[in-house]
């Protein structure tokens, strides 16, 4: 680890994370929340919020992909999407749904302020569940220019990572 500059799990938890909240509802597949929570730990994230039946670790195909970073990223479980989503509007976030909507903006015209935000990925098969939307400031949408119109969630979340975590770190 020293010699490819790798923290240690108890300095990585010393360092200042990036006030920002990835949510997860209903997603199916472990591999995907291993994945998410790897990148979560690349960019230095508060935390992520797993709600529903979404997999919570400990599990071996969650640490397949995760390798280690369910150690490293905080995280805490919800039943539903409601009551995280209610926690993070009583701690002043701002909540963006990712998602293609009537109504959202494409990625590249969204800039992060900086302020404590939460980001919403759902469920492979449905996206974002309509209940979930109402607590949804904006709805954000990753361009895509083939024949689908759909990422793999995690791939959706290594995006939306690197968009907003690559500004903070960068300007820090």
């Amino acid at each position: 680890m020293d010699a490819l500059g790798r923290l240690t799990p108890e300095a990585y938890k010393q360092l200042e994370k990036i006030p920002l909240i990835v949510v997860l509802d209903n997603i199916r597949s472990m591999h995907n929340v291993g994945s998410i929570f790897r990148s979560a730990d690349a960019f230095r994230i508060e935390a992520i919020f797993l709600c529903g039946y979404t997999p919570q670790p400990p599990h071996r195909d969650i640490h397949k992909t995760a390798l280690g970073a369910t150690e490293t990223v905080a995280w805490q479980h919800f039943a539903n999407i409601e009551q995280a989503l209610q926690s993070l509007q009583e701690k002043q976030y701002s909540i963006a749904a990712i998602e293609q909507t009537s109504n959202s903006m494409q990625l590249q015209q969204w800039q992060w302020d900086g302020k404590p935000l939460a980001v919403v990925f759902g469920n492979e098969v449905e996206g974002v569940q309509p209940a979930a939307l109402p607590y949804c400031s904006m709805a954000v949408e990753i361009p895509q220019f083939g024949t689908k119109h759909s990422l793999n969630v995690s791939v959706a979340a290594g995006i939306i990572l690197w968009h907003i975590g690559g500004q903070s770190i960068t300007n820090t």
